[in-house]
């Protein structure tokens, strides 16, 4: 199996992974905080592409992110050129994905690679022009009505997150669920089925 990428954290420990986001310039610091827990909970990496709207400190950017931070590997960048410079695609497999409204090829129309990086702009601008030309062929959009404003930036990302774990069967995640307290809370709970009560 494919090894996700490295990065080494702020401890100095190499960490690995296979879903990357990566946010440019978000300005509203309740997504990008919904945004981290949704990576927290499902093991992807959060790259964030400065300048940023807010602080990384901002309390509304902590609080939609719960007590999940210690829990997620985020990485900064000074700007779009140092993300990819840092992280070239290789040619042969290029695992960035740009999800814009500007594009008639559906998030899920395409097959992501075991590595995969999924893109997104700032909630006003979305991503910029040049670069979606550049990439027209790995650019992708989330349907929606025509008449009406894009999908909120952090349900965009846990829409793209999921079609993406989907395609790799939800590798690493726990597909059981218990209720908090029940009676039979010793028991697996692949053992019970709620439609059945």
């Amino acid at each position: 199996m494919q090894r996700g990428a490295e990065f080494t954290n702020g401890k100095g420990c190499i960490i690995l992974h296979k879903l990357h986001f990566v946010l440019v310039e978000p300005r509203i610091p309740q997504n990008t905080g919904s945004i981290a827990r949704t990576c927290a909970v499902t093991g992807a990496a959060l790259h964030l592409i400065h300048p940023l709207g807010f602080r990384i400190d901002d309390a509304k950017l902590k609080r939609a992110g719960l007590d999940y931070w210690d829990k997620l590997d985020i990485f900064h960048y000074d700007n779009l050129d140092a993300f990819f410079a840092q992280h070239p695609a290789q040619a042969a497999q290029d695992p960035y994905f740009y999800f814009t409204a500007k594009t008639g090829t559906l998030y899920t129309d395409v097959q992501y690679p075991e590595e995969t990086f999924l893109f997104f702009g700032r909630e006003d601008t979305g991503l910029d022009d040049a670069l979606l030309k550049e990439h027209p062929e790995r650019c992708v959009r989330i349907p929606m009505r025509e008449t009406l404003r894009c999908l909120n930036l952090s349900n965009s990302v846990a829409v793209a997150a999921y079609e993406v774990l989907r395609q790799h069967d939800f590798a690493g995640l726990t597909r059981d669920g218990r209720w908090a307290a029940a009676e039979w809370e010793t028991h697996s709970p692949g053992d019970y089925d709620i439609s059945q009560i």
